[in-house]
């Protein structure tokens, strides 16, 4: 059996999981991806404290983790767990680090924004076919947007914005659906943190989305009776439609939300904001549609630390 890695990313919605191993041609041979929704975020824009409901939640997903490496032989040492935005944020994250080694028995590194955005470029690249550059990664996060914009291999500029689905829609988008002065103000307030990102995304020949925002608006245009990871990645929406479909979904409540045949019930009380973040980027990138994949971070974390382990 072949060298397996992992990787954990601990994000403000959800929680995931890669196990991987490097196949003949250098790419990735993908054994096992999960997913739990547990809102690690909950409060965390609020309170600056990270909520012990969110812990539990999230060690109970450490621990069914925990057992599948160990069914798929993955050492410790070829493990990373990486934690974003609600971690960075949060005062008490000690006990998210504590709750991580006693269940995996690794540190968990609370990654800067600037590396997360390089990790989830080098994974979204890896998983979609030749594409025209520039080409801009977007991650639209619980907490967090990354924006990076590469070349030929190398970053051309690259950020992370705190602007994300969950911290949006505490913040500004509260009403069920929102009001259009909330859709408004969130509307300005992305906005003015698009204008100075420093991102010159009309200059993107080809648009990558990432994560849990971009491929459910992928798999709501197809209209898929479930959501199916193998018709979303590497799907495409025109530019103008996914406005269209944005400014759609921000318009209905939780429950017309849910109701959605492919969306998973924890991301429907925030996807708006997810929503209102795309439709801006939309408004300003050169590409002429999105390009949907589900190769992410996780894939760039797996890979950097394969990488790694040949220089050894």
């Amino acid at each position: 059996m072949s060298t397996r890695f992992a990787a954990v990313d601990c994000g403000t919605n959800s929680i995931r999981l890669l196990v991987a191993e490097a196949g003949p041609d250098g790419r990735l041979v993908e054994v096992d991806r999960r997913l739990e929704m547990v809102r690690l975020g909950q409060g965390v824009d609020a309170t600056g404290e990270l909520h012990p409901d969110a812990l539990a939640r999230t060690f109970a997903a450490c621990e069914q983790f925990a057992e599948l490496l160990d069914q798929h032989g993955v050492a410790p040492e070829r493990l990373r767990f990486v934690a974003t935005s609600a971690a960075r944020d949060a005062r008490n994250g000690e006990q998210l680090f504590a709750g991580v080694r006693e269940r995996l028995g690794v540190e968990a590194e609370v990654v800067t924004g600037s590396e997360e955005a390089l990790l989830s470029y080098a994974g979204a690249v890896s998983g979609i076919a030749a594409a025209e550059e520039p080409v801009l990664v977007v991650d639209v996060g619980g907490g967090s947007t990354e924006l990076v914009l590469g070349e030929r291999g190398r970053i051309l500029a690259g950020t992370s914005l705190d602007i994300g689905s969950v911290r949006l829609r505490e913040r500004l988008l509260r009403g069920d659906p929102p009001s259009e002065a909330e859709v408004l103000a969130t509307v300005d307030h992305v906005d003015a943190q698009l204008d100075r990102c420093g991102v010159p995304l009309e200059r993107a020949r080809t648009w990558v989305g990432v994560a849990g925002t971009m491929t459910t608006l992928s798999a709501a245009y197809q209209g898929l009776p479930r959501y199916d990871r193998e018709r979303v990645h590497g799907s495409t929406v025109p530019r103008e439609e996914l406005r269209l479909l944005c400014t759609s979904m921000v318009q209905r409540s939780v429950r017309q939300l849910r109701d959605i045949p492919s969306m998973h019930p924890m991301r429907a009380d925030v996807i708006s904001a997810g929503c209102v973040i795309v439709e801006r980027i939309a408004a300003r990138v050169g590409a002429p549609e999105l390009v949907v994949s589900e190769t992410d971070i996780l894939d760039g974390i797996v890979l950097e630390r394969i990488s790694q382990e040949a220089r050894r």
